[in-house]
């Protein structure tokens, strides 16, 4: 079977037992990069020594249909230089070509640096959405938060340190001033901090130089004012679209605040003759 096993963030303590029973037992491991994953077995004492095999960005489409049969031979475990596999990391292509090939795949939970994250926030966890990193280039990246702007979830997000000021100052932007956000720093770590404020005083913070992984959680945008008519007319074009009738309601009154058992009710009455 293919064994996605999550690793630590930061911590070496938050390494499972499971985890270091799995890499104890291991024949084969594919890690994003094999430098770090030998580091990571020297450091939790880990004496077996599997073969190593790499799965990165630009080997992944090659090496998937190898790795899948590989795996119907015997346990392959994926690992990634932190965190879980698949999860903006290489690892999903590899999982896609097990499930064609019929291949078992499980997982092994463990630490996360999204729900870490969004967990001390402060912002709400009820219903979020991970985003991973934002385009490099300026313009794709407005382009991009320009089309969250009505994002009622909370939003996730990955960042470099050294664009972590321009992005901010560009979620200010799309997103408005009073938009809450939390800058998460170094998760797990020594110096694990968390910044709480608005995109423009998170800027300026960043400008002076910030250092780390980061994670930025932004809260979801505020429910819009919307008339009965044009929400009804909202849910019955995501009832067109395939939707059904009671999620399509939820949804719509989650962006305009008003009743899902009202819409709800209002798009039944709409359908009788």
């Amino acid at each position: 079977m293919i064994i996605l096993a999550a690793t630590p963030i930061g911590n070496l303590g938050d390494a499972s037992r499971r985890l270091i029973e799995v890499l104890e037992n291991a024949e084969v491991v594919v890690a994003e990069d094999t430098r770090t994953t030998g580091r990571l077995l020297q450091a939790l004492k880990i004496e077996n020594r599997p073969r190593l095999i790499a799965l990165h960005d630009h080997n992944e489409k090659q090496k998937s249909g190898e790795l899948a049969a590989l795996a119907l031979e015997s346990d392959v475990v994926v690992v990634s230089d932190a965190g879980m596999p698949a999860i903006s990391d290489p690892g999903y292509g590899l999982v896609a070509e097990a499930v064609a090939q019929g291949v078992t795949v499980t997982a092994i939970p463990g630490p996360s640096a999204v729900l870490m994250a969004l967990a001390i926030s402060g912002l709400p966890t009820d219903r979020f959405t991970f985003e991973g990193f934002l385009p490099r280039k300026p313009g794709e990246r407005r382009s991009t938060l320009r089309a969250l702007a009505a994002e009622p979830r909370t939003m996730v997000f990955f960042e470099s340190p050294s664009r972590l000021a321009s992005s901010l100052v560009d979620m200010g932007a799309a997103f408005g001033d009073d938009r809450r956000i939390a800058v998460c720093r170094e998760l797990t770590k020594f110096y694990e901090e968390v910044r709480r404020g608005t995109a423009a005083e998170l800027a300026a913070w960043a400008a002076e130089g910030v250092k780390g992984e980061i994670v930025v959680v932004v809260e979801g945008a505020p429910a819009r004012a919307a008339s009965p008519d044009d929400a009804l007319t909202q849910v019955q074009a995501l009832v067109a679209s395939g939707i059904r009738l009671k999620d399509a309601a939820a949804e719509v009154a989650g962006l305009t605040g008003l009743s899902s058992r009202d819409l709800y009710q209002a798009a039944l009455a709409a359908r009788k003759p």
